[in-house]
């Protein structure tokens, strides 16, 4: 599910290149990675008016991520960060949307096995997982 006519695909695929740059040796993609993630913050934060608005906690996790994986040590963090964005981009899988949406002042049910497998098992959905999650039976 590729959605290039979305604004925020081409800020995901922008952000992929530069992770896979950084990775290539390219320090410097790493820092434009976070730059490029704290300017998507400020955009969705302004666009839905509100930092607790699911895009926007999206958008400050995975920076939050970007700023751990920059500590030497956890360089590897990197490719996972930059393999998950792809499929973002590529399919529209978002697992760090998927993660957030089972905290529990994002979910209206009781955590358990039968939520966590509709969560990471239902197909993307345009929007966020928020909106296509299957309700419960």
């Amino acid at each position: 599910m590729i959605l290039y006519r979305e604004f925020s695909w081409w800020y995901w695929a922008a952000t992929d290149v530069l992770l896979f740059l950084g990775l290539a040796g390219h320090e410097e993609g790493f820092l434009l990675a976070i730059a490029l993630s704290c300017v998507q913050i400020v955009h969705f934060r302004w666009r839905t008016g509100a930092f607790a608005a699911f895009p926007t906690q999206v958008r400050v996790a995975y920076t939050g991520l970007l700023l751990l994986a920059f500590l030497p040590p956890l360089r590897w963090l990197y490719w996972i960060l930059a393999i998950g964005t792809l499929a973002q981009v590529l399919f529209g899988y978002c697992t760090l949307a998927r993660c957030l949406s089972l905290m529990p002042w994002n979910r209206r049910e009781p955590m358990n096995w039968r939520l966590v497998w509709r969560t990471f098992a239902s197909r993307p959905v345009k929007g966020n997982i928020m909106q296509g999650l299957p309700a419960a039976t």
